[in-house]
């Protein structure tokens, strides 16, 4: 623990920030860490300790105070969720989608709707995802098949969001549809807020994942389902806006995931290196590891230094803010990739055991390399920013 707040106060954090970082590692060490194996083995989600986490604040990191979020910043939140990660990549993700739920509605919500629907989120009563995604779009927003019709003092919906954090399990989701028929462009696209037990939402069988195994995956279908007037956030056509906006946290929070997760993976292989002898001698002291722990502990610093700026650039609402987002996302979720991968290869064959932990992370941070906008979407999303400032 000293050593990770060495770490951090080298990178201008403040005393709180890095008080809160102490505290958030300290439950992730307790709570988290321990069960991550087995819960990972037995596809098991920890909700009651997910729900632990809103004594921490957890329920609404960077909603406003005012209406019950604790108020803090993207670079607070990308301590907070690479904290959180060094227990599980996967929870830590889980717990940013709830957030990011809670975020689009106390931004772009109405009053009522905060009133009936933040304050179980904050508290973590409730969890909710968010529903983009579907079979034929992903990367591809434009290509969203999901519609909205307007009926009596409410609307239809009909369509299937695919890849949903948490389907069958969540309180409620934030389901983006068309209430236009504008197909191919990302015109007509509203939000909207779906309850669980709604007449025509269900779920599809839980996906078979490399990873990602303590939180459920399902599609998420929409059969004929009403949803109330007041249950729409914000005005219509204003869906894909809200996305676009919450798109650029969403991509630092993953990236700190992978963060917490590579540094998880890169502190035990400097462990192991210690402790297993070859040779006569620990295998630490051979230069190919060395070397090895050398280039990951510079990757590491190298990515947390990225983060974080990103991170300040979003909150300082930089003009270029997003580009750095997707370049902070881009590469550090391809170096902790990496570093992870490094980990399991120092451990030799006990790497790919289960036991050790480390194959888990290989595995929980895959996925970051694809969702939240591919990484291919990240390098066209920085080359036409490039092309604009030219």
């Amino acid at each position: 623990m000293d050593a990770m707040n060495d770490r951090l106060n080298t990178y201008g954090l403040t005393t709180d920030q890095t008080a809160m970082q102490d505290m958030v590692r300290a439950f992730s060490d307790t709570n988290i860490a321990p069960h991550a194996v087995a819960w990972d083995q037995e596809k098991h989600f920890p909700l009651d300790v997910i729900k632990q986490t809103a004594e921490l604040g957890m329920g609404g990191i960077y909603c406003r105070e005012e209406h019950g979020g604790s108020g803090l910043t993207r670079l607070d939140a990308a301590v907070i969720f690479e904290a959180m990660a060094t227990g599980c990549p996967a929870t830590s993700a889980f717990i940013s989608i709830h957030n990011m739920v809670a975020w689009m509605i106390d931004t772009f919500g109405d009053d009522d709707q905060r009133a009936r629907v933040l304050p179980a989120l904050m508290s973590i009563e409730k969890i909710a995802s968010y529903c983009l995604t579907e079979p034929g779009s992903g990367s591809d927003a434009a290509a969203m098949k999901t519609t909205a019709k307007p009926s009596g003092n409410g609307y239809v919906l009909n369509g299937v969001k695919q890849f949903i954090s948490g389907a069958g399990s969540n309180d409620l989701y934030v389901v983006m549809a068309r209430t236009e028929d504008a197909q191919g462009n990302h015109q007509g696209v509203s939000a909207f807020i779906v309850e669980d037990g709604s007449e025509g939402l269900s779920f599809g069988a839980q996906e078979a994942k490399m990873g990602w195994h303590v939180q459920p995956t399902a599609q998420v279908i929409l059969d004929d389902c009403f949803v109330p007037l007041e249950n729409r956030i914000n005005a219509e056509g204003m869906g894909f806006k809200m996305a676009m906006a919450g798109l650029d946290g969403g991509r630092l929070n993953i990236a700190a995931c992978s963060l917490g997760g590579a540094q998880a993976a890169f502190d035990r292989a400097q462990a192991y290196s210690t402790e297993r002898k070859a040779f006569g001698q620990e295998i630490g002291r051979f230069q190919a590891i060395q070397f090895k722990l050398a280039d990951m502990a510079t990757d590491l610093e190298a990515a947390r230094l990225m983060l974080y700026s990103a991170a300040a650039a979003l909150d300082a609402k930089a003009y270029d803010a997003s580009k750095r987002c997707a370049m902070a996302k881009r590469f550090v979720t391809d170096t902790c990739f990496n570093v992870a991968n490094e980990a399991l290869q120092i451990h030799g064959g006990y790497g790919y055991l289960a036991d050790y932990g480390v194959e888990k992370i290989v595995r929980d941070l895959r996925v970051h390399q694809i969702l939240e906008g591919t990484n291919e979407i990240m390098r066209v999303i920085i080359a036409r920013a490039l092309e604009k400032s030219a």
